[in-house]
C-alpha cells in the first residue's frame, strides 16, 4: 500500500482521483442546467401551462424549496452512508423528474417533476465537496472550489442563450427529456466508478480524511449547529447566494425584456455573461483565497462591491447594448465571494464534520433563493393588477439589491482559524 505522503504523487492514485471529480463534476454541471433552465424558457412556460408570474416563479421555486430542506439531511449523509450512494440514488431520481417535468401535461404535475430534480441534485455539491476534503489536500480546497464553480457556472450558461436557441429548434420538452437521459448515465457510472475515500482504492488516507468520526452523528450535527462561527456564512447566503440564483435562475430575462425591450435571445445573451462572470469569478476568487491566505477579506470586499454593482439598474441609467453587457459581466465577476463562505465553515468545524457544516451554510442560498422567486413574482403580479409594471420592476430590483447589502453586511461576522493553509 502506498504511503500516504506519496499518494498524491502517484500516477494511478491521480487518475483515479481525476475520474471520480470528473464524474460528479459532470452531475454538478446538470444541476446548474436544472438551476437557470426556467430563466431561458419562462415565456414557454407562462404560455404552455398558461400561468402568471407568481406561479411561475414558485414553479421555478419548488427546486429551492426542497434543495433547501435537504441540505442538513444530504451534509448528514455526505459524512455516515457516503457521497457514492448518495450521488447515485439522487441522478436516478434527477432523472426521473427531469422526465415528469418535460411531459407533464399541466403545470401542477411541472412542479411535482421539478421538485423530483430539487431531490435528485440536492445531494451533488455538499457530496461533491466531501470528495474533495478525502481525495485532496486542505490547502487545494478553496482552489478546487473555484474549479468546481467555474465549471458548474458554465453548465448555467449553458442554460441560457444556447438553450433558447436549442428550444427554438427543438421543444423545452425534448430538451427535460434529454437531461433526464444524462443524469441515469451519470447514476451508473457513479456506482461503477465513484469511490468515496483514498483507502478504498487501495490507499492510505490523506491528512483530511484521517479522523474517524468518534461520535454519532446526531451529536456531530448539534455541535455543527451549535459552532457560532457556522451562522454567519449561512446569512451572507441568504443575501447573496439566494439574490444571485433569484435574478439569474428566473427575473434577469423578464426584466430585460419587459423593461429594456430587448428580444428573448439577446435578453438570455446577457444572463449567459452574467454566468460566464461567476463562472471565471469564482475561479479567481478560489485562486486569490489559496495565494493570498485570506477568506473574509476577500469576501467583503466582493459581496460589498456586488451590492454596488445593482445601483445602475436602479438608478435607471441609460446603457447602450454592448455596455449592458458588460455590466452583467461584471456582475457576474462579483457574485463569487459568497462562495468562500463553503470554504470558511468547513475550517471553522473538524474536519470529519465537513458535509454538515457545508450543508448548513448551503441551505442559505436555497432558501433565499426560494423566497425571492415567487415574492418578485408577487410583486410584479400587483404591479400588472394596477397598470404600472415598470413601477413594480422598481420595487423588485429594490428587493434584490436589499437582499445583497444584508447579506454583504453579515460578511462582518465571519472569522477564518487559518486551517487549510
Amino acid at each position: 500500500m502506498p504511503a500516504a505522503a506519496h499518494a498524491p504523487h502517484d500516477a494511478r492514485f491521480q487518475r483515479i482521483r481525476a475520474a471520480i471529480y470528473l464524474i460528479l463534476l459532470a452531475g454538478y454541471v446538470l444541476s446548474f442546467i436544472h438551476r437557470i433552465a426556467p430563466a431561458a424558457i419562462a415565456g414557454e412556460l407562462t404560455e404552455a401551462f398558461a400561468i402568471g408570474s407568481a406561479v411561475l416563479g414558485t414553479l421555478a421555486a419548488t427546486y429551492f424549496y426542497v434543495y433547501t430542506v435537504l441540505q442538513i439531511p444530504v451534509g448528514v449523509l455526505a459524512d455516515t452512508l457516503g457521497p457514492r450512494i448518495i450521488i447515485t440514488v439522487g441522478a436516478f431520481i434527477a432523472g426521473a423528474g427531469s422526465l415528469v417535468f418535460g411531459l407533464a401535461p399541466a403545470w401542477e404535475i411541472a412542479a411535482a417533476g421539478r421538485t423530483l430534480v430539487g431531490i435528485g441534485v440536492a445531494v451533488t455539491f455538499v457530496a461533491l465537496l466531501k470528495i474533495c476534503a478525502s481525495w485532496y489536500p486542505p490547502e487545494r480546497f478553496a482552489t478546487l472550489n473555484g474549479i468546481t464553480q467555474l465549471v458548474g457556472n458554465l453548465g448555467a450558461v449553458a442554460a441560457g442563450a444556447p438553450l433558447a436557441w436549442l428550444v427554438t429548434v427543438t421543444s423545452w420538452r425534448s430538451a427535460f427529456i434529454g437531461l433526464g437521459v444524462m443524469s441515469f448515465i451519470i447514476g451508473v457510472l457513479t456506482w461503477a466508478i465513484v469511490r468515496d475515500r483514498p483507502e478504498q482504492r487501495g490507499y492510505e488516507p490523506l491528512i483530511l480524511a484521517t479522523v474517524n468520526a468518534s461520535v454519532p452523528w446526531t451529536q456531530a450535527l448539534a455541535q455543527v449547529l451549535g459552532n457560532r462561527a457556522t451562522w454567519p456564512g449561512f446569512f451572507v447566503n441568504i443575501g447573496v447566494g439566494g439574490t444571485y440564483l433569484a435574478f439569474a435562475g428566473l427575473w434577469a430575462v423578464p426584466y430585460l425584456r419587459e423593461v429594456h425591450g430587448l428580444s428573448r435571445i439577446v435578453a438570455a445573451e446577457h444572463a449567459s455573461v452574467l454566468l460566464l462572470g461567476v463562472a471565471f469569478g469564482a475561479l479567481i476568487v478560489g485562486l486569490l483565497s489559496d495565494r493570498l491566505r485570506n477568506r473574509c477579506g476577500i469576501m467583503r470586499a466582493y459581496t460589498g462591491l456586488f451590492a454596488l454593482s445593482w445601483l445602475p439598474w436602479l438608478l435607471h441609467f441609460d446603457m447602450p447594448l454592448w455596455a449592458s453587457y458588460a455590466w452583467f459581466g461584471l456582475m457576474g465577476l462579483l457574485i463569487p465571494g459568497f462562495m468562500l463562505t463553503w470554504t470558511v465553515v468547513k475550517e471553522v468545524n473538524r474536519a470529519e464534520h465537513a458535509g454538515m457544516a457545508i450543508s448548513v451554510v448551503n441551505v442559505g442560498i436555497f432558501l433565499g433563493a426560494g423566497v425571492l422567486q415567487p415574492a418578485v413574482g408577487a410583486v410584479l403580479d400587483a404591479g400588472r393588477a394596477r397598470g404600472d409594471l415598470a413601477g413594480a420592476w422598481d420595487h423588485a430590483l429594490w428587493l434584490l439589491a436589499g437582499s445583497t447589502v444584508l447579506g454583504a453586511l453579515c460578511t462582518l461576522f465571519l472569522r477564518e482559524t487559518g486551517k487549510g493553509r
